[in-house]
């Protein structure tokens, strides 16, 4: 596994250990004398027990096992010791062991910069040091995006290499920063250094910070020694009687969902207070399946700007901290009158009865953006509501701040502390292939890559305790991987620890791959969450490039015991035939479940999430939702007709068309074109062209033994293969979400496209349930240096789940 880059490249971190010492440089001043170490030597017995990997042989080198800090093991060769020292003199000055000094570089290059954690002599009499590096921030993950750390900052590493004594340059004084220390210790202590360290830098990409100070002879000499691990388990957890939830984009709830079903697993209540999202039918899905979220539906910038107006209301009225302030029963939004004291605002005919919804923007659709209270007024009921500017508002004080007052007690909005865990995946539309006009120079320039910028800063504002963002693995593609680098400059810039990594859904559970990139934020004093490993086989890996393809957990790793993967069938060969034509939004399922998986996915709501559907009382009686198709038009159902219903079959299968030997399609000159009833070509044009005529894709059909590459927001079958094994018909919503690992209780609104869309976005329940799990086992103090092993599979975690439940039901069959 490799640790660093050579140090002969222009942009190199800390160097790997070579098996080969490089040159010797140039000393900087002519008649200095050669570097040596003073002193005694260590003794014999001192320096083998301390340094046995030095004195394993006799010749120069030799070739030993080393364990790493994240208990991965490699190869190394290293020199052998004839002694050990803990001084030597370079350039009239003296450095001791465990001393930070900068290592000379290639010339134009700046110097590195590195812990001395060994003197010694080589067996062939050639003095030596080990150097233990520092990582400035270029030389990170965060890369160009290093403008976003203080140049003075640098990150300690567990890369370790040899190099000659005369390598070192001077010293540097670095001074080193705990989680613990107050404000003014902190100043006073970067004041007084030259550079200073408060993370450590670990591969695979991760920042954790240091914890408390205990014995590592690896650092030290065996006096103040220090030991540079995790962040220090939180005081608060001993007090914590629950984690609140902002889901920001959040789509239709499925990430939040499946981290707070992980979290439960092991005891934890991890609950969404808050959801953000612009699709309205999102919201309106994500209300129903959670009644006591605060869905909101707006713009994610409009919401930022809103936290901040709302804590100066919140300033302005006195009632942040106010005992007084206690929380009512009373919907903010309810009909129910009130005493009326309301003043009148700018008519003789209407008086304000109350406020009921604050927001920021321009819900008038005036082009004029602005700080929004949504009036009922006196004598009028709930569908005469109306958007007021609050500049409009100004003989109306009592009313804003009862508003503000009851607002402040429900907590309506989250202010700086009162959220402990944010979660969400900025769309970054600018990194799209789809996107013809994509900025690979500049893409934080981009609008479409705005939200990026929006989602850190709301981070930054509200500063919860942990922090998870996902994205397309195109992030880590596009443009140098710039935004990738962007998002964890600016996590690290706020002194966030930060853990980077790609996880396939279909690693954790469900027939497809769906490779997706995420990153783990938490606070200094905060135990940073680590990954879980995947518990199934996987057929199909998608594409990361190489720079990042040891983010993929479980990349290189041996799992003998991984269960076979989850195949289209397993999931769905239990759902009713319907047509093209279906419509109906809820029906029986009609066959019993044939696979375990089939069996957990049908829980019911109260097993999943601990209560019922209130409309329909979670009755004994079984109801399938949303199994419906996009209906294809009149051409295109025509085409799915005349596809082969078999694995793999696809348009290539139409009459009149040939493949050659290298690939490519094209008609056939001596048959006559076929045509629909519509009189348009059965075999289209744009299948013939797409991918250069190369494409199985377009109508393509799927097999039962098969799994998706990914699910998508767009059903037509036209560059996709999403076409039904044995019926005619693309996959229908239901069993998108079940290759989602979408509950079947879980209910979804707006249109047939608008379903598709919000399964299509989300993250898969086999991967949110399993990072819950994860960032429970860190709240609850657990410090993993490796990926996490699951103690269950998916969707088994539902009957887990359901024994936690007081009153647990029978499983659906």
């Amino acid at each position: 596994m490799g640790r660093g880059k050579k140090r002969t490249e222009a942009t190199s971190p800390p160097p790997e250990q070579t098996s080969t010492a490089p040159k010797k440089p140039k000393r900087s001043a002519a008649g200095d004398a050669d570097p040596s170490f003073i002193g005694a030597p260590l003794s014999s017995n001192k320096a083998k027990s301390r340094w046995p990997h030095r004195y394993q042989s006799k010749s120069n080198t030799a070739k030993i096992i080393v364990t790493l800090s994240d208990g991965s093991t490699e190869e190394k060769e290293l020199f052998q010791a004839r002694s050990h020292y803990t001084k030597a003199i370079v350039d009239g000055v003296e450095f001791d062991l465990f001393d930070d000094a900068y290592i000379q570089a290639s010339e134009g290059e700046p110097d590195y910069i590195a812990k001395i954690v060994e003197m010694f002599e080589t067996t062939s009499g050639e003095k030596y040091i080990c150097a233990q590096w520092f990582y400035r921030a270029k030389d990170t993950v965060i890369k160009d995006q290093d403008y976003l750390i203080d140049a003075r900052r640098v990150f300690y590493s567990d890369i370790r290499d040899d190099n000659p004594l005369s390598c070192v340059s001077t010293k540097v004084a670095i001074n080193k920063l705990t989680p613990n220390m107050s404000a003014v210790a902190r100043e006073n202590a970067m004041a007084s250094c030259d550079l200073y360290v408060d993370m450590m830098y670990s591969f695979p990409h991760a920042f954790t910070s240091f914890g408390a100070e205990t014995n590592d002879s690896s650092l030290t000499n065996g006096a103040n020694e220090t030991k540079f691990s995790d962040a220090a388990k939180s005081s608060e957890d001993s007090k914590r009687s629950g984690i609140t939830v902002l889901d920001l984009y959040s789509g239709c709830g499925a990430m939040s969902t499946g981290l707070s079903i992980g979290a439960s697993l092991l005891g934890e209540t991890v609950v969404t207070k808050w959801a953000v999202d612009f699709n309205s039918f999102a919201c309106e899905s994500l209300k129903f399946n959670h009644p006591e979220t605060e869905v909101r539906n707006e713009d994610a910038e409009n919401f930022y700007v809103l936290l901040k107006e709302w804590e100066n209301l919140c300033k302005k009225f006195n009632v942040v901290g106010s005992k007084d302030v206690e929380p009512e029963d009373e919907d903010m939004d309810s009909d129910e009158s009130e005493v009326d004291d309301g003043v009148p605002v700018s008519s003789e005919d209407f008086e304000v009865q109350k406020f009921v919804a604050i927001c920021y923007g321009d819900p008038n659709n005036l082009k004029r953006k602005g700080l929004h209270f949504k009036v009922r007024w006196k004598g009028y009921g709930r569908a005469e509501d109306t958007w007021e500017p609050i500049d409009g508002l100004s003989n109306c004080t009592e009313r804003i701040k009862d508003f503000v007052s009851r607002g402040y007690s429900s907590r309506i909005l989250p202010l700086p502390g009162d959220v402990d865990f944010l979660c969400g995946g900025p769309p970054c539309q600018g990194i799209s292939g789809f996107n013809r006009f994509r900025d690979a120079l500049a893409p934080l320039k981009d609008p479409k890559n705005h939200q990026l910028v929006v989602y850190m800063n709301i981070v930054e504002f509200l500063k919860p305790r942990h922090v998870l963002m996902e994205n397309v693995t195109d992030i880590l593609k596009f443009a140098k991987a710039q935004l990738t680098s962007y998002a964890v400059g600016r996590l690290v810039s706020m002194n966030y620890q930060a853990r980077l990594g790609i996880m396939a859904a279909g690693a954790y559970g469900v027939p497809q791959c769906r490779m997706r990139f995420f990153l783990w934020g938490a606070r200094p004093t905060e135990i940073l969450p680590q990954f879980p490993l995947p518990t199934h086989e996987v057929m199909k890996k998608g594409v990361v490039i190489n720079e990042f393809k040891e983010l993929i957990i479980g990349h290189g790793d041996e799992h003998s015991q991984l269960h076979k993967t989850v195949l289209l069938g397993d999931a769905i060969s239990d759902l009713p035939e319907v047509t093209n034509n279906a419509d109906q939004d809820e029906m029986p399922y009609g066959n019993a479940p044939r696979t375990a998986f089939q069996k957990f996915i049908r829980f019911k709501r109260r097993d999943i999430f601990g209560y019922s559907d209130a409309k329909k009382n979670d009755s004994h009686k079984a109801i399938l939702y949303d199994h419906r198709p996009f209906q294809l038009n009149p051409d295109d159902y025509e085409r799915v007709c005349n596809i082969p219903k078999h694995k793999g079959a696809n348009f290539r299968n139409l009459p009149g068309v040939l493949v050659g030997p290298d690939k490519v399609v094209k008609l056939d000159p001596s048959v006559e074109r076929v045509l629909c009833k519509s009189g348009k070509f059965l075999v289209p044009e744009y299948a013939l062209k797409f991918e250069d005529g190369k494409s199985c894709k377009p109508f393509g059909r799927l097999g039962m033994d098969d799994i998706v590459a990914t699910v998508v927001t767009r059903p037509e079958p036209h560059n996709q293969v999403l076409l039904h094994p044995n019926q005619d018909r693309v996959l229908s919503v239901r069993e998108n979400a079940r290759l989602q690992g979408f509950p079947d209780c879980y209910k979804l609104f707006g249109s047939l496209r608008e379903r598709y869309i919000q399964v299509g976005n989300a993250v898969s329940f086999s991967v949110s349930i399993p990072l819950g799990y994860c960032l429970a086992k860190a709240l609850q103090g657990a410090h993993l240096t490796t990926p996490l092993s699951l103690p269950f599979n998916f969707p088994d975690c539902f009957a887990q789940l359901k024994s936690l439940r007081p009153k647990p039901e029978e499983v659906i069959s």
